[in-house]
């Protein structure tokens, strides 16, 4: 095979398709619009100059297009990490706050490696609803101050654009329903002359591309102690924010990503970006959902273009993107909020089946987002909620029933179930110490030990008919238990 063969077999099948290449670059260019006023909101949020803001979502969407792990997902300055390295930026300056970004890029990367993706197995589904369904209450909620105390000519304005991008797609999908809304929109009150609020209201544009250079920070053991606390905590929000917006994201699309891979992307972009002066950040959701869901975006391609075209537009057309009415961008993100929702989840007929406990875990995922506009929060809280209903469940599963010997010899006790820490437990009381004949067998061939509390109970069990001069014989476990059993049995006095 001739080398230029070679090459063409390496390239994806997008680059050569001009219908790719429209939506990926149309959704690229929707996202960045969108991603200005939030940008500029974020910085304000940290307590830095709007530039930061802006120029961290260049960074992060420029590098992580090349390195992260799940492609067309949508990187750049949250309101996650703002919330998280404001103190430190209030109470020792800007300086620190980069060396914290850095840092956290630092631990990001480590993290990753060492394969703190591979958690994600264990968050639930109904968990990972209530995480969808508080970001779009989310999204919803940080749009609310954009509609009060505004000129009356705001309330038209956002229903016009609703209603353009629910009939437009009708009309034509060649172009995105967002992007006509907001050229539309903007047209309408520049050439009207409507005074309404407008994205240069939020803040002054960069007009220059950021410069890399070191934080202003004295490199001591003094300042890694101060940022540190505040890096690994910006460095488990963006990890946990990123990794559940990689997994919405599979669910769309129906494809796979490298979780891993997006781990420590993460954390090469955070440090890229502290080095060029941004902020720090991590996935961002709502304008991820544009890229996927509104504009159809299914490439890295889409990624690198909104972080171009978030410093073209800033540096080149300033003067035009800050004439974009906000109400424009307010309906854009109402509409992806309305999209992001899952409505089957809270439908009658859903929750007339859905077991209470799994109700109850996504009412708090929910509940704990929304209290704290903590995705992170949120997630914890909602698996161990949904960890202890179900040890709670599973701890009723071990049963133990007594067969005696028709001669009164002996007596068998088979044991079905999992025996772990919370249905271990109630174990040691299952037996009847003072009635039983001398020789007691337990059989567990239909259960299954999976930790050491297990073990303690059997060895207590033994303990208390040993007292009584009556001796026990454990059968029937299967090669894992056997193994757990003969390495800890005899071993754990004083432990149960």
């Amino acid at each position: 095979m001739s080398p230029a063969a070679r090459l063409r077999g390496l390239k994806p099948d997008w680059i050569s398709d001009p219908k790719v290449w429209r939506t990926e670059v149309l959704g690229g260019l929707v996202v960045a619009l969108a991603l200005i006023p939030e940008a500029i909101s974020f910085s304000i949020i940290a307590g830095v100059d709007p530039a930061l803001g802006l120029f961290a979502s260049f960074t992060m969407a420029v590098v992580i297009s090349i390195v992260g792990g799940r492609r067309a997902m949508i990187s750049a300055a949250t309101g996650a990490v703002a919330l998280v390295i404001a103190p430190l930026n209030r109470e020792h300056g800007l300086g620190y706050l980069i060396a914290a970004v850095i840092l956290a890029g630092v631990f990001q990367i480590v993290l990753g490696a060492l394969g703190v993706a591979r958690l994600m197995r264990f968050i639930p589904r109904s968990v990972m609803v209530g995480f969808v369904n508080s970001l779009a209450i989310l999204i919803f909620m940080a749009q609310v101050p954009e509609m009060l105390d505004v000129p009356w000519a705001v309330y038209p304005l956002i229903a016009a654009g609703l209603a353009l991008m629910v009939f437009f797609p009708r009309v034509t999908t060649v172009v995105p329903a967002p992007l006509v809304s907001i050229v539309v929109l903007t047209v309408i009150t520049v050439a009207a002359a409507i005074s309404v609020p407008t994205v240069g209201d939020k803040g002054e544009l960069p007009s220059s591309l950021p410069v890399p250079g070191l934080p202003d920070v004295p490199f001591t053991l003094d300042t890694l102690s101060t940022i540190a606390p505040y890096a690994f905590a910006m460095a488990l929000v963006g990890l946990m924010e990123s990794l559940m917006t990689a997994k919405l994201v599979d669910d769309i699309t129906d494809t796979h990503s490298d979780k891993t891979r997006e781990s420590i992307g993460q954390g090469i972009a955070n440090v890229v970006t502290g080095f060029f002066g941004g902020m720090g950040g991590c996935a961002m959701i709502g304008q991820t959902m544009i890229n996927v869901k509104v504009s159809g975006a299914r490439t890295r391609l889409s990624t690198f273009l909104a972080g171009a075209f978030l410093m073209v537009l800033c540096i080149v057309f300033g003067p035009v993107v800050s004439d974009i009415p906000m109400a424009a961008l307010v309906a854009v993100m109402i509409m992806v909020s309305l999209a992001t929702f899952d409505w089957h989840s809270v439908a009658p007929k859903t929750l007339r089946r859905m077991p209470a406990g799994e109700i109850s875990v996504m009412v708090i995922t929910v509940a704990c987002v929304v209290a704290t506009h903590n995705l992170a929060v949120g997630v914890v809280v909602g698996s161990v909620t949904a960890m202890i209903i179900f040890a709670k469940r599973v701890a009723h599963l071990a049963e133990v029933t007594a067969l005696p010997d028709p001669d009164g010899k002996s007596v068998v006790y088979r044991v079905t179930g999992e025996l772990f820490f919370a249905s271990s437990n109630d174990l040691v009381g299952r037996f009847g110490y003072a009635s039983d004949p001398d020789r007691i067998v337990i059989d567990l061939s239909g259960a299954h030990i999976w930790d050491a509390s297990s073990v303690a109970a059997l060895d207590a069990i033994e303990t208390k008919y040993a007292q009584r001069g009556k001796t026990v014989e454990i059968t029937g476990l299967n090669d894992p238990s056997s193994d757990l059993h003969g390495k800890l049995t005899g071993e754990l006095a004083g432990s149960h």
